[in-house]
């Protein structure tokens, strides 16, 4: 009993002196970067991990755009801030692409985006005058959110010179990592926030420039007929005469708490809970409920019925309503083509899909870029 015992605990501190060691082995060789911040004098002070080693510089800030690099890792600035482009809706005769929900996969989404040409083999801009809509969560569960920032970052700004665009929509894990809720945070990440001896919410701050263009973002944005949230519009918007204006204006001005002078109340609270815009489920309440076991509030909401949807159709004046946030096995379709769910799990790591939208025609883009069709459901 006694030989037994002792083994089992040698085994426990051997295993326990193995993961510490593995641990600190990977933490030593993490890599990330940067993280721009624009100080007092409008210099731009930067900072990366070079395996594991902090590594900082201090640039001024004379022309754009300005390129900045350290360990392999680097970000074209092209202003100290991001103008918030407060106009919402967009109409125009040319392609439309649209997906969501990177959660941190960059080598997948570029797999994805060079397959489906929405960029060249260089990972330039090749949509010509496309509008590309990305509805939110690029952070959380990945390693490389990092890169996915600085690159849609720097492409929005090819996509709008060819005289097209790129719509990044705010998705509830923007606004998690901003408000500092970090619980689907990656241990990377983690690890970056101590090595830099900043809460990792500060690393997005108003002074940063990425932080400062996460800001700019508007939280729905309308394409044609076609109206583009992370989660999806409640019935009750429809109900009570919201217009996309006021539901981005409000939800943007109570958009961190720890900015505000006020505390979220009333209407403001209601769009940064579980039926606002970034958080709302109700379009797939049916199958989500069916599958759940559990009493919990998403599987307790009966969700949008089909002449709710047609309320919120005709309100918005659109003709369909495109929302991630709910995973799914690839791009699919509810309420007979109204509502079309552009979370295809990329955060699995595995797959994912782009919807197409031309000439009054829509398809899915697979991985490897061929052609599938969508079909109502």
């Amino acid at each position: 009993m006694f030989f037994s015992s002792h083994n089992t605990l040698r085994l426990i501190i051997f295993t326990a002196t193995l993961f510490i060691v593995s641990s600190a082995s990977t933490f030593a060789s993490v890599n990330d970067g940067p993280y721009i911040f624009v100080n007092e004098q409008q210099q731009l002070e930067s900072y990366w991990l070079c395996h594991g080693d902090v590594i900082t510089g201090t640039t001024e800030a004379e022309s754009f755009p300005l390129s900045m690099s350290a360990c392999d890792m680097s970000a074209n600035i092209h202003a100290l801030s991001s103008i918030e482009n407060k106009v919402l809706e967009f109409y125009g005769d040319y392609p439309v692409a649209a997906l969501s929900d990177f959660h941190g996969k960059y080598d997948l989404m570029i797999e994805l985006l060079t397959n489906n040409k929405i960029i060249d083999k260089n990972k330039h801009w090749s949509f010509g005058k496309g509008h590309f809509v990305i509805t939110g969560d690029i952070f959380d569960r990945g390693d490389k959110v990092t890169e996915i920032l600085w690159f849609l970052y720097d492409l929005e700004q090819q996509a709008q010179q060819a005289g097209g665009d790129i719509h990044l929509t705010l998705g509830n894990h923007e606004v998690m990592i901003l408000n500092g809720d970090l619980r689907y945070l990656h241990p990377k990440y983690v690890e970056t926030a101590k090595r830099l001896n900043k809460p990792f919410e500060q690393l997005f701050s108003p002074n940063s420039i990425i932080g400062n263009w996460l800001r700019s973002k508007p939280v729905l944005v309308k394409v044609n007929n076609m109206l583009f949230a992370h989660g999806g519009f409640h019935p009750s918007l429809a109900t009570e005469q919201r217009s996309l204006l006021e539901i981005n204006t409000v939800f943007k001005d109570n958009l961190v708490k720890a900015e505000l002078d006020q505390p979220r109340v009333g209407w403001a609270t209601f769009l940064h809970t579980t039926n606002g815009p970034i958080w709302y489920r109700g379009y797939f309440a049916a199958e989500r409920s069916k599958a759940s076991r559990t009493k919990s509030a998403s599987a307790k909401d009966n969700g949008a019925t089909s002449a709710e949807i047609d309320l919120l159709l005709k309100h918005f004046d659109v003709d369909n309503i495109i929302v991630g946030h709910t995973s799914q096995k690839q791009i699919e379709s509810r309420y007979q083509g109204r509502v079309i769910a552009i979370d295809s799990s990329i955060k699995e790591g595995h797959y994912g899909e782009i919807l197409f939208i031309e000439g009054g025609k829509k398809w899915r883009g697979s991985l490897s870029g061929k052609v599938l069709p969508l079909y109502p459901q």
